[in-house]
């Protein structure tokens, strides 16, 4: 995956958060499923477990969202955009994601473990596709829309949290898949596809 030069002059966060740390992008413009849906889940798990939730959304839910995680002693940050994702990216512990092949590029790049969550009415179904690439390689897990339902969310979330061996091996898996990309191999194969052209 081509990430921007900024991801490998970060230095990744490799320890779990007191709090564990969720990463919530379902895209600037929001998503309503993630809004509601995920946000219930959150309050859920938050009754048992200590945690803190970065949740991206639309300018007019920011305060709202932000309220009721306030309303139920959750740690939250809301925001729209950040200029800086990279950063939120190396904060969290788990990202709960959309499936645009550079979203998922960035956050396989930093080793985080993450919850896709395809958008279905992507065109061609991409979004599945560029899931099913880092599925298949034991990197992440899957929940087609069309069958997510707040109890399965919270089963998935608790199972990942409860059993570490399986999140330790997602992100020994993202280490390997990311083991030869390097910013000098980047670049040197973009040189060699142009000289070839």
């Amino acid at each position: 995956p081509l990430v921007s030069k900024a991801f490998y002059q970060i230095e990744k966060n490799e320890e779990t958060n007191d709090k564990f740390c969720f990463l919530i992008s379902g895209g600037s413009q929001g998503a309503q499923i993630f809004d509601e849906l995920i946000q219930e889940a959150m309050i859920d798990i938050s009754k048992n477990l200590p945690i803190k939730i970065i949740q991206q959304t639309n300018t007019e839910n920011i305060e709202n969202l932000r309220n009721i995680y306030d309303s139920n002693n959750i740690e939250n940050k809301i925001f729209d955009f950040e200029k800086k994702f990279i950063n939120l990216i190396n904060m969290s512990d788990l990202c709960i994601t959309r499936a645009g092949a550079t979203s998922l590029a960035e956050i396989s790049f930093m080793k985080k473990p993450f919850i896709a969550i395809p958008l279905p009415t992507a065109k061609d179904n991409h979004q599945m596709e560029n899931a099913k690439f880092y599925e298949e390689r034991g990197c992440c897990w899957v929940i087609d829309q069309r069958i997510l339902t707040k109890d399965k969310l919270l089963s998935v979330v608790l199972k990942i949290i409860k059993k570490r061996s399986d999140f330790i091996t997602k992100k020994t898996n993202l280490e390997k898949l990311n083991y030869k990309n390097s910013w000098n191999d980047v670049n040197q194969k973009l040189q060699r596809i142009i000289n070839e052209n």
